[in-house]
C-alpha cells in the first residue's frame, strides 16, 4: 500500500531493490515535494510509485476504494473510481479514453504482465467498457489523431478541490530521466493553470457508480 504524499511505496516491485536506486528515490520524492503542482511517479502498470502533496491534496475529497485509489494506481482511479470525474473535468472524453488507449499499447507490449492483464479482466467484466476497448476505442484514436491521445503537453480540465483553483486547467508535463527510465517509470507533473474568472461553486457530477460510464465511443453496433 501507498505511504503518505513524498515516501514511497513498501514493495516497489518495478524498481531494483538496490541501496542506490532507493536512494535515489527519496532524493527524487524530496525533489516532487518542492514542486507546488501536482506530480506523480507510475510504473508501466500506472502503480503509483511516489507522489508529492500537491497530489495527495488534488485528489483530498476522493472517497475509499479498495482497488482504484489515485495515490495506488492512477489508471484504476481513472477507469474504476466513482468519484474521478468530480476531480478529472470532461473525464470521458479527455482522461478515461486517452488513458484507455495507452493501457491498450501497454498490454501489446507488456501482455505477459499479471497487472496489466488483471486491469484487462476488470475491463472484460463491464460490457459497456469492453466493447468501447474492443471496437470503440480503435474508430476513437483515429478520429481524434494521436495528439489527442498523447499525454505529454496536453491540457485538461480539473476540479480541484481547493477554491483558489476550482476549475481550472492543467498542462501534463510527462518526464523520464535516465534512472527513471531504468526502473520503467515516468513522471507525470499537472502544472495547473490560474483559473480564468473566478471559480463558482463546485457541484460534484453525478455519476452512477459503475464502470460503465464510457458513451463518447460508439461502437458498431451503436
Amino acid at each position: 500500500m501507498a505511504q503518505q504524499a513524498g515516501g514511497q511505496r513498501s514493495a516497489l516491485r518495478s524498481v531494483p531493490e538496490d541501496p542506490e536506486a532507493q536512494a535515489y528515490l527519496q532524493d527524487y520524492a524530496a525533489l516532487m515535494e518542492a514542486v507546488p503542482f501536482p506530480s506523480v511517479v507510475v510504473d508501466r502498470r500506472w502503480d503509483v510509485v511516489l507522489a508529492n502533496s500537491a497530489f495527495a491534496s488534488l485528489f483530498r475529497a476522493v472517497a475509499p476504494h479498495p482497488t482504484a485509489m489515485p495515490d495506488d494506481n492512477f489508471l484504476r482511479f481513472v477507469l474504476f473510481h466513482p468519484d474521478a470525474a468530480g476531480v478529472l473535468g470532461e473525464h470521458e472524453s479527455r482522461w478515461c479514453l486517452p488513458m484507455l488507449a495507452h493501457f491498450a499499447a501497454a498490454v501489446e507490449r507488456h501482455g505477459h504482465d499479471h497487472g496489466l492483464q488483471a486491469i484487462r479482466r476488470e475491463i472484460a467484466q463491464d460490457p459497456i467498457m469492453e466493447a468501447a476497448y474492443r471496437h470503440g476505442l480503435p474508430h476513437w484514436v483515429r478520429e481524434v489523431g494521436e495528439a489527442a491521445v498523447e499525454h505529454d503537453g496536453s491540457v485538461r480540465p480539473l476540479l480541484h478541490p481547493d477554491p483558489r483553483w476550482g476549475a481550472t486547467e492543467c498542462r501534463i508535463v510527462a518526464e523520464a530521466p535516465r534512472t527513471l527510465r531504468d526502473m520503467g517509470c515516468t513522471r507525470f507533473t499537472l502544472v495547473l493553470r490560474e483559473p480564468r474568472r473566478p471559480a463558482a461553486p463546485r457541484r460534484r457530477p453525478r455519476v452512477r457508480r459503475t464502470a460503465s460510464h464510457l458513451t463518447v465511443v460508439s461502437t458498431p453496433e451503436a
